[in-house]
């Protein structure tokens, strides 16, 4: 009787050990989730460089998916329809406040809309159709 115990618990071990590698490979050979990765690096790559010249503040500190920081908020990269959307938080400096935003991107990384919160930027937002900008308070952690 043991003996038979002793061959299913090898039996077992052997079937599930197996399984466990099948999955491991298919999981460690997919290129899907690199893909994704890779596209949507380049979409917060390219929301970077919109943003800052959307501003025209000169180089902000920027929390946003690549440059994450908890305590500022959280922060997201996903895909919207045909395009993306980013939101993130920037600052001016230390003395700044955090002020959040949320930037719409077609599938070739073109920003048709940025919304922020940010009092010093409503006639900037008034010139621009695609800027949008919410009056308001900003974080200060």
């Amino acid at each position: 009787m043991e003996s038979v115990h002793r061959k299913g618990q090898w039996v077992f071990a052997t079937v599930v050990g197996l399984l466990v590698a099948v999955g491991a490979y298919r999981w460690a050979s997919d290129p899907a989730p690199r893909i994704e990765r890779a596209q949507e690096e380049a979409t917060v790559m390219a929301a970077r460089e919109h943003l800052v010249q959307a501003l025209g503040i000169g180089l902000p500190e920027i929390v946003d998916p690549l440059a994450q920081n908890r305590k500022v908020g959280k922060v997201y990269v996903y895909r919207a329809g045909d395009g993306w959307e980013v939101s993130g938080f920037y600052r001016r400096g230390e003395a700044d406040g955090w002020h959040p935003y949320l930037m719409s991107l077609d599938a070739s990384h073109a920003m048709t809309h940025l919304k922020i919160q940010d009092d010093a930027l409503l006639e900037r937002g008034a010139a621009n159709p695609a800027l949008e900008v919410l009056p308001g308070a900003t974080r200060t952690h």
